[in-house]
């Protein structure tokens, strides 16, 4: 029941692929804004949607945006060869470099440098020392790495940079994927609250919000960024350059558990079966580290260059699936997500949520069933970890969309109801149509009353399946 994130790519832009991605276990489509034209991502989306229509089950769309991209200038004749004790310039120059100095066109990082702060060039294979710096340049001393090289990525460890992380691009990526009707945005480069805050003006409720936790300065407002988000990610690759590699396992860990404590989707993503892009099976390694997001109780994991590029996207997604499903047949899984139930709030709502799983795990039931109309009700029924599936019913395309990604949510888009009868008539029929149980099998149904009202959740009702 942990979901798979899919990015698509030119190895997976076909409509044949698209479904044949789908039928092997994706959950949602991810269009990676930072590579690719808006002519690419939309034929994509349409792909997407015409399947969708056709199958008449919600699928979700993510559109992740870039955002700002720190990169050195060029050099005049090609890489130059450094090493340890060698020193360098960086300055705004935009002129090509040599071995003594080299164009950074980001005067944000000048106004935030200070003599021994650290900048790690092409993904930590360069590490830099400041030695002097102003607003216009910083002399540098060599720590480790042999080879600079045009437009290699720079980040800056333990600085908060005095930059928004929605560019002039994001912001025509973030309207076109808007107008296009994604479900998710995923933002990149988040430092603070403000930048969520931000963000979600500009969304201004047409999509839900994931945030990236991809820089160290996010960490420390870990809490305050969950609060204003929809959901997280785990973005390993650039925390994992950023922070020592020995410090990511147990962040990953601490982000998973405070986003479900929260109530919030949490996506472990980046390098998670890497090998697959040119190889038919993963390393034990890499099998081991789905596993371990799984056990986390992450409520989706996510391929990227493994679907996008990749030469096996199918085998990967099923690949991934498996070793989700495998997991959660373990024993040690259930004892781990049984004993990690956040406390819920002192509401009716959550009261009837929590009592719903136990009721479900007593009596044996097929299914946990949830009316709801912003997805409040059946995203506190997935915080639970339940044992078996939750059908989320709603009456909104958009919120049926965007559960997609929650840990064992069924989404069924379907009219409203207007009675307590005709709710739990629905919940059975629906639940026998999609193979979520057969005749004789019984049901916990949540709801709120009256119908319609967001966040009302105020019932629970055990149902028989009954034949059709």
């Amino acid at each position: 029941m942990t979901k798979v994130v899919a990015t698509l790519g030119p190895a997976s832009s076909s409509p044949e692929m698209i479904r044949s991605l789908f039928e092997a276990g994706v959950d949602v489509f991810r269009l990676n804004f930072s590579h690719g034209t808006h002519e690419d991502h939309g034929r994509r989306l349409a792909a997407i949607r015409a399947l969708e229509a056709e199958l008449d089950h919600p699928i979700a769309v993510m559109a992740d945006l870039q955002g700002p991209k720190l990169r050195l200038g060029t050099f005049a004749a090609g890489p130059v060869t450094v090493g340890a004790g060698h020193r360098i310039r960086l300055d705004l120059s935009t002129a090509p470099g040599d071995a003594t100095r080299v164009g950074l066109p980001h005067p944000e990082i000048f106004a935030a440098l200070e003599p021994e702060s650290e900048l790690l060039v092409d993904d930590g294979k360069v590490r830099l020392r400041v030695l002097d710096c102003s607003p216009d340049h910083a002399d540098c001393v060599v720590v480790s790495g042999t080879r600079l090289s045009d437009r290699k990525g720079v980040n800056v460890p333990g600085v908060v940079l005095p930059l928004s992380p929605l560019t002039e691009k994001d912001h025509e990526d973030l309207a076109f994927a808007l107008d296009q009707g994604v479900d998710w945005v995923a933002l990149s480069f988040v430092q603070r609250p403000d930048d969520v805050a931000e963000a979600r003006k500009l969304i201004a409720g047409r999509a839900a919000l994931m945030s990236k936790m991809e820089k160290p300065q996010a960490i420390q407002h870990l809490d305050q960024i969950i609060e204003l988000s929809d959901g997280v990610m785990v973005a390993r690759g650039d925390l994992g350059v950023e922070l020592p590699a020995e410090d990511v396992p147990s962040i990953q860990k601490r982000i998973v558990r405070e986003s479900r404590r929260a109530g919030k989707p949490v996506i472990v993503a980046t390098q998670m079966l890497e090998s697959m892009i040119g190889a038919p099976a993963p390393t034990r390694a890499e099998a081991s580290d789905v596993a371990t997001a799984v056990y986390d109780g992450a409520d989706a994991v996510m391929l990227s260059a493994e679907t996008a590029s990749g030469s096996y996207p199918i085998e990967a997604v099923s690949m991934m699936d498996r070793i989700a499903r495998r997991v959660e047949q373990d024993p040690l899984y259930r004892t781990i997500m049984d004993a990690q139930h956040p406390d819920p709030q002192h509401t009716a709502a959550d009261a009837i949520t929590a009592a719903a799983r136990q009721v479900a795990h007593t009596i044996q039931a097929a299914a946990i069933v949830t009316y709801t109309t912003s997805g409040s009700t059946t995203l506190r029924a997935a915080r639970e970890r339940p044992e078996v599936p939750i059908m989320c019913l709603t009456s909104s395309l958009e919120t049926a969309r965007r559960l997609q990604l929650a840990y064992g949510v069924h989404s069924v888009h379907s009219a409203d109801v207007a009675n307590f009868s005709e709710m739990v008539q629905k919940a059975a029929r629906c639940a026998h149509e999609d193979g979520l149980a057969v005749e004789g099998q019984r049901l916990v149904i949540t709801a709120g009353v009256p119908f319609g009202t967001p966040g009302n959740t105020n019932i629970l009702r055990i149902a028989w399946v009954g034949a059709d």
